[in-house]
C-alpha cells in the first residue's frame, strides 16, 4: 500500500539495523523515501538501499557527531527508535547504568529533536514518531530506568506536539508491545515466546511490519489531525 506524501521523503531512523528499526527503514524504502538509518556498529547496515550512519548514543563525542551530520541530511521525517535496557533490583541499580540508560533512550531523541525541528518549522511540514514501550503506560518490576525514559519520551512527546502544533508538524509515539524480533527470541527462547503470547489477548506476539505499518501511517500526509499521543500496538495488553 502506497501512503501520500512519503516518496522522495529525507527520513532518519534511529537503531534501524535490526527488529523493528529494521521493518520500519525497509518499509519506509517501499515507499521511495531517503532512508537514513543508525546502528551502534560501525560495520552495521540497515535494509538494502539505506544510507547507514554509525553512532554509540552512549557516547557523547558519536552523538554530537551525528547531530552534524543530520544538520546536513536535512531530515524531513524523524524516527526516533533505538533505545537500551537493563533489568535489576532498585536498591541495587548504579547510578552509571541509570544515566547511560536515559542518554541513550531520552536524552539522544531530544537532542536529534533539537536538531531536526527548525528545518520542519521553516517548511510548515514535519513527522516526528517516537518509539516508546507498552512500559511507558503500565509498570513491571525490575524496570525502573527504562520505563523513566520511556514515559519521559511520552511526555516529551505530548509537550513537544503542543508546542509544534500550528507549524505543521506533527509528533506522536507509538507503545510496542511483545513483538516477535530476533532480540526477543534469544532473550525469551521459544517456550518463553509461547508463554508470553498467553498473556496477549489475541494470543499471539506482535510482527515489527505490523508496527512499521502504524508507523508509516503516522508519519504519512493520511495522518492530519492524530499528534501528541502514545499509540499502544499491543493486542490489548495494555487494556484489557
Amino acid at each position: 500500500m502506497k501512503y501520500s506524501g512519503l516518496a522522495g521523503r529525507r527520513v532518519l531512523i534511529t537503531g534501524g539495523t535490526r527488529g523493528i528499526g529494521y521493518a520500519i527503514a525497509k518499509a519506509f524504502l517501499e515507499q521511495e523515501a531517503e532512508v537514513h538509518v543508525t546502528g551502534s556498529k560501525k560495520d552495521g547496515k540497515g535494509p538494502h538501499g539505506s544510507i547507514f550512519h554509525s553512532c554509540d548514543f552512549s557516547n557523547s563525542e558519536n552523538l554530537e557527531n551525528l547531530y552534524d551530520k543530520v544538520q546536513r541530511i536535512n531530515v524531513e521525517v524523524l524516527i526516533n527508535n533505538a533505545g537500551i535496557n537493563k533489568t535489576g533490583a532498585f536498591a541495587k541499580l548504579s547510578p552509571e547504568d541509570f544515566l547511560r540508560i536515559q542518554q541513550v533512550n531520552l536524552y539522544s531523541p531530544f537532542r536529534l529533536i533539537q536538531t531536526v525541528l527548525p528545518g520542519m518549522t521553516s517548511k510548515k511540514w514535519g513527522r516526528i514518531v517516537n518509539i516508546t514501550s507498552i512500559f511507558s503506560i503500565v509498570g513491571k518490576e525490575f524496570r525502573a530506568p527504562y520505563s523513566a525514559s520511556k514515559f519521559g519520551m511520552d511526555g516529551m512527546t505530548a509537550s513537544l506536539a503542543a508546542e509544534v502544533a500550528e507549524s505543521g508538524v506533527l509528533v506522536n509515539s507509538v507503545a510496542p508491545g511483545f513483538i516477535d524480533t530476533e532480540l526477543t527470541r534469544e532473550v525469551l527462547g521459544e517456550s518463553g515466546m509461547r508463554e508470553m503470547a498467553t498473556k496477549v489477548p489475541i494470543r499471539r506476539m506482535g510482527s515489527p511490519e505490523e508496527v512499521a505499518r502504524l508507523v508509516l501511517w503516522l508519519s504519512s500526509n493520511e495522518n492530519t489531525f492524530v499528534s501528541a499521543q502514545n499509540i499502544a500496538i499491543d493486542g490489548g495488553f495494555t487494556r484489557v
